[in-house]
């Protein structure tokens, strides 16, 4: 057991955040926590890696075990550059460098067994380190974040604060702790960076635990899902689709029994109440009572704690057939990021997809007449009325109550039908009261959205809605945009989100625009088989048809690939010394360069043998 919690509980006043919560991590295992926001996921993590301490419980873990935590990573030298920060990192690797070329200076006069053997640990250790490929490890995660090769050698202190948390999460997965805490890790990420992570996660040697409302990230990296509901945990084996139909079943089955359980009790009572009084059943009365006493009794279900918004966005007006076209609308602010034409008819669910920076969201402000269009045109059609969410916008401060933001917006509806509309979307109560100010994120969006749906637009144009929104809601949303009659354009990295609603798709590159008339599985289908494609190709152009030789011919070319194998492990010999020059040693570039081509030696000199034992084995039999 590599890490184990039991009977932790923790609580802020008299807010009981959990309770005797049983948690452990076996191994290498990916473990995802699901449950709504605010139910204490965070607070859980932040005990986990002691940022915050359990109020009761105990804690086990095996005596070295390192905790990587993205809240722990905070970058405080804004004068270094990225890779210096970076470089912290590989610190082993430099001073296992170090140790191997004093070793390799006593080597020139000492000879002995002991100090070859030393020597030979320390080569194994630094390749465990990955220490040869350090640099080359280092570039691709940070690239893979969004970053340019050149950005690593500029001062932190240039970097936004969103960009310093990218290079921090960057820190933490290079670090490859034992533990590694994931909390939201696919938040402001676009779709590859996404995948590729997805990639990084699967294939991470040691433990991984992740928050996260990411459900298609969930399914692709998760072996094990703790559900927190209800200040409890309980443990289910697979990944998110998996848990959900766990838990549906498991619920299906208590209910089952606790109504089978009623029927009994039920029974036993009318016979007790039967027979009671009679004298010469009073004895089997009495054994009836004590029977009911003893019994376990089965504790109703209290179902899922699955509360989310119930809307109904509808239309004003049906609107004309052609609801937007753009001509070649260039987009962006001192440069051009793309040019799209694409048309868009009524009932259509366009799906803007692409990495980050490729002008997404500026696309859909320029329709908005909140950004300038560089060039080119675009039309709304005859009677579209467009409705806009903006994530940032949807993150605003007021002094006003939640009442008085929805009504001061639509001052013509009366009270009933402003609080019956903020009740669709979870502020009961004394919630209308609040302030909006003390609202959390998803507060703030469920908010938006309550304006939004009094708008009645007949074009729905949105950018991210599911930021900041749990699955309870993100699917409460799924589902009030699957009943909608109007259109849909949309800006979104989340990929269930995408494959629930889309059925056309705006692409962005770097400087293009695609407009696909497909679903997201239909795209992410012809992708793969382009890849498969791809990959055939390469195979074929590999496969060699095997040609018949004459005896003398083939002992000449055994002859020749034997001279070729001695004078290639000359060459790699020769080539692995290298790395003990201070040429190499003091210059990374050089360094690495080196380890590539060491690896072609190594490369060529399996293929010498493969070849030469296939020969082999064709001369013997002739």
């Amino acid at each position: 057991m590599l890490y184990q919690v039991s009977h932790a509980s923790k609580a802020f006043g008299g807010d009981v955040i959990f309770s005797d919560v049983q948690f452990e991590i076996r191994g290498n295992e990916k473990i995802t926590i699901v449950g709504r926001n605010g139910c204490g996921k965070t607070t859980f993590l932040r005990c986990l890696c002691g940022e915050m301490n359990f109020d009761s419980g105990t804690v086990s873990m095996t005596n070295g075990t390192s905790i990587g935590y993205l809240a722990q990573k905070v970058l405080e030298h804004d004068d270094w550059t990225v890779e210096e920060e970076l470089k912290q990192i590989f610190r082993p690797v430099f001073e296992l460098q170090k140790e191997m070329n004093e070793m390799e200076e006593r080597m020139i006069t000492d000879h002995s067994e002991k100090l070859l053997m030393r020597y030979a640990e320390a080569q194994e250790k630094m390749e465990a380190l990955n220490g040869y490929n350090w640099e080359t490890e280092m570039k691709t995660v940070f690239t893979r974040f969004g970053f340019s090769e050149t950005d690593i050698k500029r001062p932190i202190g240039e970097f936004s604060g969103g960009q310093k948390t990218r290079i921090a999460f960057v820190k933490l997965l290079l670090s490859k702790p034992d533990i590694l805490l994931l909390d939201e890790p696919t938040n402001h990420l676009d779709l590859e960076t996404i995948k590729w992570l997805e990639g990084y996660v699967k294939k991470y040697p040691n433990a991984v635990v992740t928050v996260s409302h990411d459900r298609m990230f969930l399914d692709h990296t998760s072996d094990v899902v703790y559900d927190m509901e209800y200040g409890k945990m309980t443990r289910y084996t697979g990944n998110y689709s998996s848990f959900v139909e766990q838990k549906r079943a498991s619920i299906e089955r208590q209910e089952a029994a606790y109504q089978r359980q009623q029927k009994d009790i039920q029974r036993l009572e009318e016979l007790i109440e039967k027979f009671r009084y009679k004298k010469n059943k009073a004895a089997f009365a009495q054994s009836k009572i004590k029977y009911l006493d003893r019994m376990d009794k089965i504790d109703p279900v209290q179902g899922a704690d699955d509360r989310s918004f119930h809307a109904h966005f509808s239309p004003r007006i049906k609107g004309g057939e052609r609801v937007l076209e753009t001509n070649h609308l260039c987009v962006g602010y001192d440069r051009p990021l793309c040019t799209v034409t694409m048309e868009v008819r009524r009932g259509d669910r366009v799906a803007v997809i692409g990495p980050n920076g490729t002008g997404k969201s500026t696309f859909v402000k320029t329709l908005m007449d909140l950004v300038e269009p560089l060039s080119g045109s675009y039309l709304f059609g005859h009677q579209i009325e467009p409705g806009y969410f903006d994530q940032q916008l949807a993150q605003f401060s007021s002094g006003k109550t939640v009442l008085e933001e929805l009504w001061d917006e639509y001052p013509d509806l009366d009270r009933t039908t402003v609080r019956t509309v903020l009740g669709q979307f979870l502020f009961s109560a004394d919630d209308v009261f609040k302030t909006v100010d003390v609202l959390s994120g998803g507060e703030k969006v469920r908010l938006s959205f309550a304006k939004l749906l009094l708008m009645h637009s007949n074009l729905l144009i949105l950018d991210e809605p599911t930021n900041h929104l749990d699955i309870p809601g993100k699917e409460a949303l799924e589902d009030a945009l699957d009943d909608y009659e109007g259109t849909l354009l949309f800006v979104s990295h989340d990929r269930y989100f995408i494959s629930r609603l889309a059925n056309k798709l705006l692409v962005l590159g770097d400087g293009t625009a695609e407009f696909l008339e497909m679903t997201y599985q239909e795209y992410e289908e012809k992708n793969q088989e382009k890849e498969a494609e791809v990959k055939t190709v390469k195979a074929e152009k590999k496969e060699v048809q095997p040609r018949k030789m004459s005896p003398d011919s083939l002992r000449r070319e055994i002859t020749r690939l034997e001279t070729k194998i001695t004078e290639t492990e000359q060459l790699l010999e020769d080539k692995r010394a290298l790395r003990f020059e201070p040429e190499y040693y003091h210059d990374f570039r050089k360094m690495n360069e080196l380890d590539e081509e060491i690896d072609g030696i190594h490369n060529e000199l399996a293929h010498l043998y493969e070849r030469w034992e296939e020969l082999s084995e064709e001369a013997a039999a002739m």
